[in-house]
Order: C-alpha cells, then sequence, then structure tokens
C-alpha cells in the first residue's frame, strides 16, 4: 500500500507536468521543452523568499506566481513573434530559450544544488494500522487532485475554459467568432506556467533543494507520459502520467539490485510496447481520432 501511495504522488507530479504541455500542444501545436525550466524558476523563487524571510504559505504563492509570469513573458517574447511558423521552428525556439535559461541560471545563481530548509510538519508522517505514510506524499496526492478537478472545472464552467477546448479542436472557428487568439494562447500558457510552479513545489518537497537543471528530467518523463497518453489529450496527459508513475515505482520496488540500473530503459521498453498497441496514445485527442 504503500508503494500505491508512493506511485500515485510521483505519478500526480508527472500528470500535472504532462497536462502543462498538453494544454499548449492542443492550442498552439507546440511542444514546450523550455517548461522544465518554468520549474526550475519557481524553485529558485521559492528559495528566495524563504531566504528573505517570507512565510512558506507567501513563498509558495509568490513562487506559483513567478512561473505564470514566466510561462506568459516566454510566450509574449519568444513564441509569438514565431506563431504560423513551422513545427520544426518552434520547437527549435522552445530548445534555444530552454538553452538559454540553463546557462543564465547556471552563471548568474550557481550550478551546484542550492538546499531550501522545508517546515517540519512536511518531513513528519503519520500511521494507519501497519502503514506509514509520509506528510510530503499525501501532500502531493492532495494537490495534485485538487488541482487537476479545479482545472476541468475551468475548462468546463468558464467562458475561457469553454473557449480553450473549443480551439484545442479547431482554432480557426474560435478565430471566425471573434474570439481573440492571443487571448486563448496566453491564457493557455498562463496555466501549463501555473501546473509547473505546482508541480516543482512537488517536486522540491520531496528533495529539498534546487538546482538549474531541476526541471529537465521530470519534464522529459512528462513528455514520454503526454505522448503515451495521447498527445494533446488532456484527460491523456493525466492517465499518461499516472501511468508512468505507477511503472516506476513498481520496478524500483520489485527490481533485484542488479537490475535496478536498467529501469529507465525497462520503463521506456513498456512505452514502446504499449504505443505499438495504441499508437495514438490511451486517449487519443480528437484531433487524432478524425485522421
Amino acid at each position: 500500500m504503500q508503494q500505491v501511495i508512493n506511485a500515485i504522488s510521483l505519478g500526480g507530479v508527472y500528470a500535472l507536468l504532462a497536462l502543462g504541455l498538453a494544454i499548449v500542444f492542443s492550442i498552439v501545436g507546440l511542444i514546450n521543452f523550455a517548461h522544465g525550466e518554468l520549474m526550475t524558476i519557481s524553485g529558485y523563487s521559492l528559495l528566495a523568499m524563504l531566504l528573505l524571510g517570507c512565510p512558506f504559505p507567501l513563498a509558495v504563492m509568490v513562487a506559483l506566481c513567478s512561473a505564470a509570469i514566466a510561462a506568459l513573458l516566454m510566450e509574449r517574447v519568444a513564441f509569438r513573434p514565431m506563431r504560423g511558423a513551422s513545427v520544426t521552428s518552434l520547437l527549435l525556439t522552445s530548445f534555444a530559450v530552454s538553452s538559454l535559461l540553463k546557462v543564465v541560471l547556471q552563471n548568474g545563481i550557481s550550478a551546484r544544488p542550492q538546499a531550501i530548509a522545508m517546515p517540519g510538519w512536511m518531513t513528519g508522517a503519520f500511521s494507519f494500522g501497519d502503514m506509514t505514510v509520509g506528510v510530503g506524499p499525501a501532500i502531493s496526492i492532495s494537490v495534485s487532485i485538487v488541482a487537476l478537478l479545479a482545472l476541468e472545472l475551468f475548462l468546463r464552467k468558464s467562458v475561457t475554459g469553454t473557449a480553450m477546448r473549443a480551439a484545442a479542436q479547431d482554432f480557426d472557428v474560435v478565430r471566425l467568432m471573434g474570439i481573440p487568439a492571443s487571448r486563448i494562447i496566453a491564457t493557455a500558457f498562463v496555466l501549463s506556467g501555473l501546473l509547473a510552479g505546482l508541480a516543482a513545489m512537488l517536486w522540491v518537497a520531496q528533495r529539498a533543494s534546487v538546482d538549474p537543471m531541476m526541471g529537465f528530467t521530470p519534464v522529459l518523463k512528462a513528455f514520454i507520459a503526454a505522448v503515451v497518453g495521447g498527445l494533446g489529450s488532456l484527460p491523456g496527459a493525466v492517465a499518461g502520467g499516472l501511468l508512468l508513475g505507477i511503472i516506476e515505482v513498481a520496478l524500483q520496488a520489485s527490481l533485484p539490485p542488479a537490475l535496478a540500473p536498467f529501469k529507465d530503459a525497462m520503463v521506456l521498453s513498456g512505452v514502446v510496447l504499449i504505443l505499438l498497441v495504441r499508437p495514438n496514445g490511451l486517449i487519443p485527442a480528437i484531433q487524432a481520432q478524425r485522421s
């Protein structure tokens, strides 16, 4: 049962990141590999606020807002001028933004990990019978569930959310209805930034440190999760993230020490097998279903 909790906790982080990638891709057709740097910016913002003596809840709010603002600036400065460009050009732009931010963080702050003092209550644990559950994984699961439900309500109940869902299906028709394209795209980037910030807080809570490469591995795995779930599909991104977390934790718990170094290779092999059976992912996007 403890391994199940760990799997859901890790899968929730992947799901948040994969969902951020899927929101932008479903509307713009962009795989934003600079998404990991939004995590890193959020982590460093949390560190800065705590060093300035801010209360932990306020520091978390500032960190979340910094990721959303960074995503909005990223869209305005780097991606809006490239609107209408080819997929290759957008992909190269995202790689360029990612590399630029890494260099700035490494040279402007430090290439070494910086420790973050987490509140004592986040490092504790509580017991259910014979099972001991860490506060960190419990918070991770709770935050992931609340964030996913809040996003679902926003997309289904608000006017902007409805416009975003419509844009994901047919952007040209949404434009013809008089809805500003720039507002929809900017909202998508802000949401992706908030999701990246939430994932960063959960990632930092488990590791209590931040470094310039912090977002690279989680976002790479989130991209894999988004592909497995169905690239551009929001439910698929959640399903893919949870599935990837479950596979990782299951292998980590069951593999003998001699095979432990091959865990990632086994995970990717499982991904290949899934895509052989479901080439469009577990829950294909509407565009994939039409084709």
